[in-house]
């Protein structure tokens, strides 16, 4: 995989760090959070005239026809600013897992809109039991004569504050596989559905839905019933990337501001990036940024393979090394700060809030190092060994 930009990519990362610098700087975003908003809308219509929510929708569905490269560099900038708007739940698992459905009538009215901004869809798919992954699924469909009655709840729907549409996986009843989900587009206005907002650590925003009784027609469910898991696992796998590669951009900001930092703050009549001990402090951190840079790459390189099975393990071995290691990057920045890093005035702790965040979105670390070992065992059973 040639990791060089060519120039079209160069000009889109460059276009984004540059808006994230002049309009999303540190007293910008204090002063958006204030406002309990989640988020603003001009900046969401910024996001659209750049074309940054349609950056990896392919051109038929009304995008720009880029891959997971252009959401990966879009992610990574947001990540240095500590963007707080839904652009990971609605601009790309919600996109993506579109994307990846079977081709149908309500598709292609969404995509649009969800590309020029005038639309928002979460996916709500993680539960209670599930914790970020996308099975079990305990939300029941029973089937009518003319559609589902769906039945469930809902946790930390991402971009679900103030969508229009949910994709919703539940599992029909009576089915023999209960791994086998079936994708429903429920209208967020759909009698028996509602929701709940959820201010999250980092002063982002999720949703708790709760369906009761919530009819959708036939022509509403996303592909075939129960064969929803590949659309929802290749929304999933972009999504990652996008935290992923967001939690590198959160990493090196955070470095580089605690960097400054010790330039400028004295003791004994000098600056304390001149003590060694310090200095060892922030290589450590150098090099847990660089392995998770290199992860970032492993797995990019690994989406333009054809091996499925291989294509879920790195995605969770990327999330569980780049989760921790974001974690522990952004919690030495704040000791290097001392007092000052935890609080509310200092942004290096607000760098740390996300990557706490960023571990329980999609699936904690230890969930997915779970899931990993599980696979690879499977597979050295099938190898015979």
């Amino acid at each position: 995989m040639d990791f060089n930009l060519n120039s079209e990519q160069q000009m889109l990362q460059d276009s984004v760090r540059r808006f994230v610098e002049n309009a999303y700087t540190f007293e910008a975003r204090t002063a958006l959070l204030e406002t309990g908003q989640g988020g603003s809308a001009v900046n969401w219509r910024s996001f659209a005239e750049n074309g940054w929510l349609g950056a990896a929708v392919p051109e038929p569905c009304g995008g720009f026809g880029g891959t997971v490269l252009e959401t990966a560099l879009i992610a990574h900038e947001f990540g240095r600013g500590l963007v707080i708007e839904p652009y990971l739940g609605c601009a790309v698992l919600a996109a993506q897992t579109l994307v990846a459905s079977e081709s149908s009538g309500v598709r292609q009215q969404l995509l649009p809109g969800l590309v020029d901004g005038t639309i928002r869809c979460a996916v709500a798919y993680s539960e209670s039991g599930s914790c970020g992954m996308p099975l079990p699924v305990a939300l029941r469909a029973n089937r009518t004569s003319d559609g589902y009655v769906l039945n469930g709840s809902k946790s930390l729907v991402l971009g679900g504050r103030d969508a229009e549409w949910f994709i919703v996986s539940g599992v029909v009843a009576n089915q023999a596989n209960p791994a086998d989900i079936t994708l429903f587009l429920v209208n967020a206005e759909a009698p028996g559905l509602s929701r709940q907002a959820l201010p999250l650590h980092d002063g982002s925003w999720a949703a708790e839905v709760v369906l009761e009784n919530v009819f959708v027609p036939t022509d509403m469910v996303l592909g075939q019933p129960g064969q929803g898991m590949p659309a929802l696992r290749h929304g999933l796998m972009h999504a990652t990337v996008a935290l992923c590669s967001e939690l590198v951009g959160a990493m090196e900001r955070a470095i580089e501001i605690t960097a400054d930092y010790l330039k400028l703050r004295k003791q004994f009549g000098v600056a304390i990036g001149s003590f060694q001990a310090l200095q060892h402090r922030m290589a450590d951190m150098a090099a847990e940024l660089e392995l998770s840079r290199s992860m970032l790459f492993a797995l990019l390189a690994a989406i333009e393979g054809t091996d499925a099975a291989h294509k879920e393990r790195m995605v969770s071995q990327a999330k569980t090394l780049i989760s921790r290691a974001a974690k522990k990057v952004c919690g030495q920045a704040i000791q290097l700060h001392g007092g000052i890093g935890v609080t509310e005035e200092c942004s290096v702790g607000h760098y740390f809030k996300r990557a706490v965040v960023g571990d329980v979105l999609l699936g904690s670390a230890d969930r997915h190092e779970a899931h990993s070992a599980v696979q690879l065992q499977s597979e050295l059973q099938g190898l015979g060994r």
